[in-house]
């Protein structure tokens, strides 16, 4: 089978022919239609972060396809049956954490494109019991990105506690961003969206953001505090410049919610102002198979849209380029059919 692997970090990935996988027990092949390219996929090919992928490797975990083959003891699935296979790949279902509600978060977990092979090729195995059913009225195309940028976004602002009278800062509008953008107004916040370019600005007011801040030509600080301050913060933006300017820009009991995750893995927190200010700073990562379910059915009801481009599987290399030069609006995902 086709598939896009890394050999080396921060080298090209390479197109080339792999061994299809057979499914073993408990999960399903999965014939891929769509996979987005996400923030993360770049990081694990550029061995970005302290835990690195082990190559060669198969990068991808917005991965949406028709399930092939089934193994055994798959009961829920059967072939044909269309299925995301996202960022959790596997949990162990038996730990503190994956009872509680946490299995994100599982000691034990296995992740799609990172530790185990994913979405960039014609085939994916996934455990059959993380693969998530797609609605029928969903576009492949858009479940790709919901997949991750989605469901992430999602459960971020579940985090964040935003509500109804809340204002809530975006900081980083594209993939994820407009998505968040979006889960917000759901909840019935009103959003601030902060970026650098004025396109992605000019989506985020499209798709509902009361205000919009570019950060190159004013300081999102001030503008956000002379609207009374964020009560919550979510931070996309993978670089600590960005992370400290949401942070800044809270109101007392305000909360940060942390997603993006830039190479330099640091943040300056100031412990004085987060004490007297009652200031929460929580990590976020993706989302459960329940927040995943969640996710699909706001879009099968007509709440979001995905803002996307599509282009082939070969130009992995020539995208992961417009991504990191920030001409990519939102989302490029790759189509395999």
């Amino acid at each position: 089978m086709k598939a896009a692997v890394v050999h080396e970090f921060g080298r090209p990935l390479v197109i080339e022919d792999v061994p299809k996988p057979d499914p073993g027990q408990g999960q399903v092949l999965v014939k891929i239609e769509t996979s987005g390219l996400c923030h993360t996929d770049i990081h694990a090919a550029q061995g970005d972060w302290p835990v690195k992928p082990t190559v060669p490797f198969i990068p991808g975990h917005e991965g949406v396809g028709l399930v092939d083959r089934v193994g055994s003891g798959v009961t829920h699935l059967k072939e044909g049956d269309r299925v995301a296979v996202p960022w959790l790949g596997w949990a162990c279902g038996a730990c503190e954490l994956c009872a509680s509600g946490w299995e994100t978060l599982c000691r034990t977990a296995k992740y799609t494109g990172y530790t185990v092979n994913g979405g960039f090729a014609e085939y994916v195995l996934a455990e059959a019991a993380f693969a998530g059913k797609v609605p029928a009225s969903v576009d492949p195309l858009d479940a790709a990105p919901l997949a991750c940028a989605g469901v992430t976004t999602y459960k971020a602002v579940k985090v964040s506690g935003a509500r109804s009278s809340d204002l809530v800062a975006v900081f980083g509008i594209g993939g994820l961003g407009h998505l968040a953008v979006q889960y917000a107004q759901i909840a019935g916040a009103s959003v601030v969206a902060v970026d650098l370019v004025d396109e992605k600005l000019q989506m985020a007011k499209d798709l509902g953001a009361s205000y919009t801040v570019n950060a190159k030509s004013e300081d999102p600080v001030s503008t956000i505090q002379a609207l009374g301050g964020a009560d919550a913060a979510i931070a996309l933006a993978a670089t600590p410049i960005a992370i400290e300017q949401a942070y800044r820009s809270l109101r007392p009991h305000g909360t940060l919610v942390l997603v993006g995750l830039p190479a330099d893995n640091t943040m300056r927190l100031p412990i004085f102002e987060t004490v007297l200010q009652g200031i929460t700073v929580v990590g976020s990562l993706v989302g459960t198979r329940a927040d995943l379910t969640e996710t699909f059915e706001l879009h099968a009801d007509g709440r979001t849209r995905i803002v996307r481009e599509t282009r082939q599987l070969e130009d992995v290399n020539a995208s992961i380029a417009d991504v990191l030069g920030g001409s990519v609006e939102a989302r490029v995902v790759f189509d395999l059919r």
